[in-house]
């Protein structure tokens, strides 16, 4: 949720994270440091939505949030791609759910293979952000997926991550979170470029948030 944290600085309002799904992937027990890892993440979005200070819930819906409803740990999920640099992509300027926008840079691609299909997603890097400090290595992923409108929200999702020193880039996709539009229509959120719509279902990470 580093992304979504940043640019409510910069523009006031920004945007901003048993059942088993895989039968053929053996799900790795509680007690794994990836799943610790996972569980780990969950409770910290779960704090941060809690927090007055960090939340972007109105207070009528924070005042009686318990968490997050997420998809079960995962590790079929967490996968390593091939990390394609684009050094030469030029800048753009990302739309968002509102009139602002943000300039970004294709940083590299990310191939790899999920669900028994091989993907490939876009991998951005915010110009806006470069200066500021913490940020000097971030990378920003978001993406959409067969899931969304359904069990997932219909935007899309993002993942936070960070630069790799080689050509081998780590997505937990246990880690993809809601733009903040989703809990509060105030926040402007970076809109999913068409070329990162995965066509498969990615039954992991946080779902819809359903305002009672």
């Amino acid at each position: 949720m580093k992304y979504t944290i940043l640019l409510s600085v910069i523009f006031l309002i920004s945007c901003g994270q048993g059942k088993k799904y895989h039968d053929n992937d053996k799900v790795e027990p509680a007690t794994s440091d990836l799943v610790a890892d996972i569980l780990k993440y969950q409770k910290e979005q779960n704090e941060s939505l809690k927090d007055p200070d960090t939340s972007p819930l109105p207070d009528k819906y924070r005042k009686n949030f318990e968490g997050l409803d997420f998809f079960e740990p995962d590790t079929a999920y967490v996968v390593k791609a091939r990390f394609e640099r684009t050094p030469d992509a030029t800048p753009f300027m990302m739309p968002s759910t509102t009139d602002l926008q943000s300039q970004e840079v294709v940083y590299g691609i990310a191939h790899f293979r999920l669900n028994g299909k091989e993907h490939k997603l876009e991998v951005y890097q915010s110009l806006d952000l470069m200066g500021e400090e913490g940020y000097e290595d971030y990378l920003f992923l978001p993406f959409m997926d067969e899931t969304n409108g359904e069990e997932t929200y219909g935007g899309g999702r993002y993942i936070d991550l960070t630069i790799p020193e080689g050509d081998t880039l780590v997505i937990d996709f246990n880690k993809s979170y809601n733009p903040y539009c989703v809990y509060n229509k105030k926040y402007s959120c970076p809109l999913v470029p068409r070329q990162n719509y995965l066509r498969t279902n990615v039954r992991a990470g946080v779902k819809n948030f359903i305002k009672d």
